[in-house]
């Protein structure tokens, strides 16, 4: 009996034993488990700025697609609050548009943000914003525990996942003010709704062939519609349910406004083709790749402004620089512009441009190159080699972006074989691209804008018109006469009015001499127009002889030789006689030294002694008139030697 009792005491002091063990091991289980919680990083939306949530550090999952550009981004590696937190991601390299998770740090505003193209997304350049944020990947550090909830400044939460809660930051309420009762109107919702989308449906080839009466079509252009895939893509998004609330009334208010890319400040004309062989279908395809472009720029004040010019028959401009003055507004008068129609004369529209879109009344900014982006479905239905030229000699950067060419059978319709080499200033291809088909060329997008904005390279805006040190010698000898003297100096004046003067353009120096020499300003005295054209009145008339040989000489040592490397020498020798001393030798060490010599000579001038003052050929830079009268008469000559001359160099 008593081995019995001791048995059963055994058996319960080990199932006590063994109760013991199993709760302290399933007590340590359960701490383990409350110790170390699954972190779940909370998911947001593509268009969830920085600004709105409150957390000063948090790790978020962000979806896939964030790279449209519809979901705006602020800066380089450092971005304005105002952004979008997985846009930003995406520009940064942390995520590909894929999604995934990040880890965002909120830090101070900055006073400058700049734009910049990575990883598919375009960011926006920004003066200043009152806060900024970093994004890197998501490795929690320690002793940091991450919000599994995020906080945001506004009662609708831009938060998708389903069943995520959210705090919620409540405006605190202003004494001695009665909270009135919500009424339905007044009634928010306290989750967004998801938007709803609705797609259009695709126009089908009969509707399209009945709605569109059908145009006449220049012979040999192709009139047909492109085939049945169709690159368009209709379909509207309806506004979320409910209404906008006060508090995201004043932050959408506060929107800022980019002043654009400075690292591409130019002045930027597109001609696009509106004639009726380019068809309904690619003419909107057209507006989508400017719309891209306009979205890649970042378009602003302080960096590229954009116009747009339709040609058909006869050009017209949509709208100039300074009528939209963001990428935006760019974007929504684009969308506006009708087709005109009738043939594709681009030719007509570079000479429209020329004359008309780069004025100074348009918004042309003077320091800023001129570039004109000409869109030709086809070919032209007129010639573009002498407009073109005198464009780029007006100072005009022609690109072409010819879509679908003629093929074998259709050359015979081109009336000027290879013309997009022949408008452009250089063959080397930087200046035209070919695209074969419209369903590409929205990979051109890219390229285009980084040649448009590459202004190193735009070597069209180096024109004969701000690209030279240009030295006036001129005579003040007795037989010129104080009166004639003026009028010689206005002829100075007329020709500097053609250049554009500055510091990094054009620069005017002056001499005089009779027997002697004198300077009246150097290169480096004045770079302004305003300036020089007031220095060159206040010359005053010296009066003696004539030795012509030695006011060369003088100008090569006295203002060439503070010549810059890269600036073309061109010195305008003006005298109304034979000189005294010997100019064969002095003139030789000119065209040695790569200085173009323009000799203008008035009545009793000696012709031959202009001829071989001035560069070779001689008939291309002397001039003779029988009176000083008519001395005003030789300038648009002279210019017109002085930019054909430009033009005719390889600068490749």
């Amino acid at each position: 009996m008593g081995i019995v009792v001791l048995t059963m005491k055994a058996a319960v002091i080990e199932l006590f034993l063994v109760l013991l063990v199993t709760g302290i091991h399933s007590n340590k289980e359960m701490t383990k488990k409350i110790k170390r919680p699954k972190f779940t990083a909370p998911q947001i939306n593509c268009d969830v700025k920085a600004g709105k949530i409150i957390d000063p550090e948090f790790i978020v999952k962000c979806p896939a697609g964030c790279q449209d550009s519809k979901y705006h981004v602020y800066g380089t590696d450092v971005y304005a609050s105002y952004s979008s937190v997985c846009g930003a991601a995406v520009h940064s390299g942390v995520i590909s548009n894929s999604g995934g998770k990040i880890l965002v740090r909120k830090v101070a505003g900055q006073s400058g943000y700049k734009g910049s193209y990575s990883n598919g997304v375009q960011s926006l350049s920004l003066p200043r914003w009152r806060e900024s944020f970093i994004v890197s990947e998501s490795k929690p550090k320690k002793g940091i525990s991450y919000p599994s909830a995020l906080t945001y400044s506004s009662s609708r939460s831009p938060a998708t996942k389903a069943g995520e809660t959210t705090k919620v930051y409540q405006k605190p309420s202003v004494p001695g003010t009665t909270a009135q009762p919500a009424t339905p109107m007044q009634a928010l919702p306290t989750t967004t709704p998801k938007a709803t989308h609705t797609a259009l449906p695709k126009p089908s080839l009969s509707a399209t062939s009945a709605t569109n009466s059908p145009r006449p079509q220049p012979v040999g252009h192709r009139n047909q519609e492109m085939g049945e895939m169709d690159l368009w893509k209709p379909g509207s998004v309806l506004l979320d349910a409910g209404f906008v609330p006060n508090e995201e009334l004043s932050t959408q208010s506060l929107e800022p406004v980019s002043q654009g890319d400075p690292n591409c400040k130019v002045d930027l004309s597109f001609l696009i083709d509106g004639g009726s062989g380019i068809g309904k279908r690619r003419f909107r395809i057209q507006k989508q790749f400017l719309e891209e472009v306009a979205q890649a720029l970042d378009i602003g004040p302080a960096g590229p402004l954009m116009g747009v010019v339709q040609y058909g028959d006869n050009p017209a401009t949509q709208f100039n620089l300074k009528t939209h003055m963001n990428s935006q507004d760019l974007k929504t008068a684009i969308k506006k512009i009708t087709q005109r129609g009738g043939l594709s004369n681009v030719g007509r529209a570079i000479s429209f441009v020329t004359k008309n879109f780069f004025s100074k009344a348009n918004g042309n900014r003077g320091g800023a190159p001129n570039v004109a982006v000409v869109m030709v479905d086809g070919w032209p239905t007129d010639k573009v080699e002498e407009a073109s030229r005198l464009a780029r000699e007006s100072g005009i950067n022609i690109f072409f972006i010819t879509i679908e060419g003629a093929v074998e059978n259709e050359k015979q319709y081109v009336m000027e074989p290879n013309f997009a080499n022949k408008a452009v200033c250089r063959t080397n291809g930087f200046y035209s691209l070919n695209v074969q088909s419209w369903f590409g060329l929205h990979k051109t997008v890219q390229p285009l804008v980084k040649r448009v904005c590459d202004t190193d390279r735009l070597a069209c805006s180096k024109t004969c018109l701000n690209s030279a040190d240009i030295g006036f010698v001129i005579d003040g000898s007795s037989s010129v006469g104080t009166g004639n003297f003026r009028t010689v100096l206005q002829f100075v004046a007329n020709l500097s009015k053609e250049f554009e003067i500055s510091d990094t353009d054009t620069r005017i120096g002056a001499v005089q001499y009779t027997y002697e020499q004198r300077l009246e300003f150097g290169f480096d005295k004045y770079s302004t127009k305003p300036d020089i054209l007031n220095a060159i009145k206040r010359v005053g008339y010296w009066s003696g002889g004539t030795s012509t040989g030695a006011a060369i000489n003088y100008a090569l040592e006295q203002l060439f030789q503070k010549s810059k490397p890269n600036k073309r020498k061109l010195m305008i020798l003006i005298t109304d006689g034979r000189s005294y001393d010997d100019v064969r030798i002095p003139a030789m060490a000119a065209h040695q030294k790569g200085v173009i010599t323009y000799a203008i000579g008035i009545v009793w001038a000696a012709q031959d002694e202009l001829e071989v003052i001035a560069t070779h050929p001689a008939r291309d830079h002397s001039f003779f008139v029988d009176e000083f009268d008519n001395l005003y008469k030789t300038v648009p000559r002279i210019i017109q030697n002085i930019c054909t001359e430009f033009n005719s160099q390889p600068r490749n």
